[in-house]
């Protein structure tokens, strides 16, 4: 680095450590790969305006408890080694940083935040899977698509792969969970791998009573060998305990024996767990959390559809809301209407509206355009988890606002007496299943753009309330 470089760089350091409080109020200091990352002891000491205006930023933001000053690729080395050094923090690495930022948050923010950080590994799969599924329900409305064979080989490959990455989905939370705690990342593949064993009963079969489901007796507990497809909250449980079963053995086992028999005890102890313990409290919550929902709506009127709503996209971060299928299905048997398809509809919309409320909050940075665009166009095709785990659930208030567009959707889905006539697929596509009576084409599309304009106002509201705040 030449000495008018180095110069500029520490004007600029000076201003940055004049404008967030001092060297007294940084607690620590590292880099992304376009970012300045500081954790302060008080973060409402910084001044952002000001620091927008410093030389080279090119935005300001706190995400995680970090003050976060985009500089840029390249520039953003240089400028940590030269603030670094004047605020004695060298040498501090990003997964420090993460740490330092943890221990100011409370339990509920730290449950959070990892949660996060195990979703936004997975990302891109999800992202891919959530745009091809609505390519694929899309195209299978056209007859013209079934009458080529071409087009139907292309659409049915694309629904394959779709269906694919989302069916092994819970492996892929297993992976990320396990290495998020800390332990090997191999071992996570291998739970998730048991708990999608072909050896296994199909979880979605034997919930609607098309399998036969075998049942072992160990200790005189009746263990029923049925798979975890869907069980995201069983998957994020298994995670987290094989990560450390991991740690635990690798420290115990002695180490001329612990290449062998330390993957060995965890994937065993592991295994045994998931099918005695974790899976059946997995279930049972899964369980308990529909049916109570359930009750609620039917039973409560429009409070009901409204708090189902609200609450529906909190569901989906738990991943219980794949039990919904075996519900929607009875509902349409019982019924001949599923009112829990418009509902959970809206609630998606409502959350889509949410990132675009974040987007025109900081429509100025292009690392959050390039998360929000994609991640609204797989909303609008029913898919959420994008939205939810990459922006929704990290910032908090965009959670917040999308719940309270949800509810509100959720009130005209009961005043207009919408449902379906079918399950599976949502927003856009979800038009097609609409019951058509009491103009439900018409109604399904307000109720759809009033939880998005309410799920964007509110996000935006929210947002601007916590700029002034802080």
């Amino acid at each position: 680095m030449d000495a008018k470089k180095r110069e500029r760089y520490e004007k600029i350091s000076d201003r940055l450590t004049e404008l967030v409080g001092g060297k007294d109020n940084i607690q620590g200091v590292a880099h992304c790969a376009t970012r300045l990352r500081i954790v302060l002891k008080d973060n409402d000491i910084a001044d952002l305006k000001q620091i927008e205006g410093v030389d080279l930023v090119k935005g300001v933001f706190v995400a995680g408890d970090q003050l976060q000053i985009i500089f840029g690729a390249g520039l953003v080395n240089d400028v940590y080694e030269v603030f670094a050094e004047r605020s004695n923090m060298k040498n501090m690495s990003l997964s420090d940083l993460k740490t330092e930022a943890n221990r100011k948050m409370n339990p509920i923010q730290r449950i959070i935040k990892a949660l996060s950080d195990v979703f936004i590994d997975i990302m891109p799969g999800i992202l891919a899977a959530a745009l091809l599924t609505g390519l694929s329900g899309v195209l299978g409305n056209f007859q013209f698509i079934e009458n080529s064979d071409t087009l139907f080989g292309i659409t049915k490959l694309i629904n394959i792969a779709s269906g694919a990455i989302f069916g092994f989905l819970p492996l892929a939370v297993a992976y990320s969970a396990c290495k998020r705690f800390g332990g090997r990342p191999i071992l996570g593949i291998v739970m998730g791998c048991i708990m999608l064993s072909p050896s296994l009963a199909d979880a979605y079969a034997a919930a609607q009573g098309t399998v036969d489901v075998e049942t072992l007796h160990i200790f005189g507990l009746g263990i029923d060998l049925v798979g975890f497809q869907g069980g995201i909250i069983v998957a994020l449980l298994m995670g987290v305990l094989t990560a450390k079963l991991d740690i635990f053995f690798e420290k115990k086992v002695p180490e001329v024996i612990r290449l062998l028999v330390s993957p060995l005890l965890t994937t065993l102890v592991g295994a045994i767990l998931l099918f005695v313990i974790v899976g059946p409290i997995g279930r049972g919550l899964a369980s308990g959390i529909t049916n109570g929902l359930v009750f609620m709506t039917q039973n409560f009127g429009a409070i009901g559809y409204a708090i189902f709503s609200g609450v529906q996209q909190l569901i989906v971060i738990t991943g219980l809301h794949h039990i919904f299928g075996a519900i929607e299905a009875q509902l349409l048997v019982d019924t001949g209407r599923n009112f829990l398809n418009p509902l959970m509809s809206v609630a998606i919309i409502a959350q889509g509206g949410a990132v675009l409320g974040y987007l025109v909050l900081n429509r100025k940075d292009n690392k959050v355009k390039e998360l929000c665009i994609p991640s609204f166009i797989s909303v609008l095709f029913g898919i959420t988890e994008p939205a939810l785990f990459g922006i929704n659930v990290r910032f908090k208030f965009p959670l917040i606002g999308g719940c309270i567009g949800g509810a509100i959707g959720g009130l005209v889905v009961y005043f207009t007496n919408l449902a379906a006539l079918g399950f599976g697929t949502t927003v856009v596509p979800g038009i097609a299943l609409a019951d058509p009576s009491n103009n439900g084409y018409i109604w399904y599309i307000v109720a759809h753009l009033i939880a998005l304009a309410c799920g964007f106002i509110i996000t935006i509201l929210l947002g601007l309330k916590n700029k002034v705040n802080n």
